[in-house]
């Protein structure tokens, strides 16, 4: 797998003024699964038409603020973009071409529920120019999605499954696990199914509780137990080892790829990359700048009329934050980091080396002259190491 910082980083900042990924949200979900705190809605009726020039707007003031940039990655997340139609999709695609130039190899992913209707729109989707889907199938237990809160089963979403895998060049799905209940057993067996499907990506997340969900709610109430950590990590172990001997190692904590099918889309964040964000709740990073849109769909919509983008909050981002940003980013990746590139974002050498060393010895970290990794067993603290490493 290339370095994020091969070529040290003089060499790889051309490639980096230049290169962007442009992210899409589109806002809308039939309706709110349990676990989810994304920003998503559910509205009766959507004006698809003005819904897509809304998009077209926002996507054309950020175009403004990147001349001459090359995008090599898209990505239409949600929400539910595979609600989108087609011809929305379509016209996204060829405004941001006429906007930006296209990387030869462009990778331009959809987020897919795996219901027989959206299922119905692949083969326009396809032909609209995306070549890479991402399906939220997130169980392969009829009982676990029926606790997730999904509307597929499990026969419609291996037949969605099928039709991706016809109709696009690429295609990923997500599973859920360490749910309340679950033994390693089932999760392997499980696990095991989903692998015999060929895909060339797997998205693999453990079940959080997060706030302002339902199931914190419940959580909160008593009447939802999470897993127990140690069981947690148990799982998390076994996932790397089935993943890894099946030729799908993985390539971030919850991300697993067979070695060249990584999400380069995903990358971009994680090697801490420009990137742009267009729709409700999108952030960005561009210029040494973050951007902020509103979340709440009508306020974004507002937004666009009164200041023709979407923004809530822009701000320049101060060079020791870029630095400790990128860091935190990178060390999900199993390629790590390269601690130069970090100390020149910082503008000062922002990490602990006494502790690194530390946690080095202990078999959490591991460090190559200025790259530095997370061992399996440091991804599972991973959040404690960035507490330890990071020097005041």
């Amino acid at each position: 797998m290339p370095s994020a910082g091969e070529g040290r980083p003089d060499a790889q900042a051309a490639g980096e003024e230049t290169d962007l990924a442009l992210y899409i949200h589109w806002p809308f979900c039939v309706s709110k699964c349990p676990y989810c705190d994304f920003n998503s809605h559910v509205r009766e009726s959507i004006d698809q038409g003005q819904w897509r020039d809304a998009l077209l707007a926002d996507l054309a003031y950020e175009a403004t603020q990147t001349p001459g940039h090359r995008l090599t990655s898209i990505f239409f997340g949600g929400g539910t973009p595979s609600l989108m139609p087609p011809k929305t999709v379509a016209a996204l695609i060829e405004v941001a071409q006429r906007h930006w130039e296209f990387a030869d190899d462009i990778e331009i992913t959809l987020e897919a529920n795996p219901s027989s209707v959206e299922a119905r729109r692949f083969a326009d989707l396809a032909r609209a120019g995306v070549n890479r889907v991402s399906l939220g199938i997130q169980s392969l237990d009829p009982a676990a999605l029926k606790f997730l809160g999904r509307a597929h089963d499990v026969e419609e979403a291996l037949m969605a499954l099928g039709t991706a895998q016809s109709a696009f060049a690429r295609t990923s799905f997500d599973l859920i696990y360490a749910l309340p209940g679950q033994s390693a057993e089932t999760w392997e067996a499980q696990l095991r199914q989903a692998l015999d499907f060929g895909t060339d990506h797997l998205s693999l997340y453990q079940l959080t509780i997060e706030p302002g969900t339902r199931f914190a709610a419940l959580a909160a109430k008593g009447e939802l137990e999470s897993i127990d950590p140690d069981r947690a990590a148990e799982l998390y172990e076994l996932t790397g080892e089935i993943t890894g001997a099946a030729g799908l190692p993985a390539y971030e904590i919850s991300n697993h790829a067979q070695p060249g099918q990584e999400s380069r889309h995903n990358l971009a964040y994680w090697r801490y990359q420009s990137y742009i964000g267009v729709g409700p709740g999108a952030h960005g990073r561009r210029g040494g700048a973050s951007t902020q849109r509103h979340k709440k769909p009508e306020n974004w919509l507002a937004a666009l009329g009164r200041n023709s983008h979407g923004i809530v909050e822009e701000r320049m981002i101060a060079a020791e934050e870029r630095g400790i940003e990128a860091l935190l980013m990178g060390l999900r990746l199993r390629e790590g980091v390269d601690l130069y590139r970090i100390a020149k974002l910082a503008g000062r050498d922002p990490v602990d080396r006494a502790a690194i060393a530390r946690l080095e010895a202990q078999g959490l970290l591991v460090r190559d002259d200025e790259r530095l990794r997370a061992t399996p067993g440091g991804m599972l603290v991973l959040d404690a190491l960035l507490v330890e490493i990071i020097s005041a």
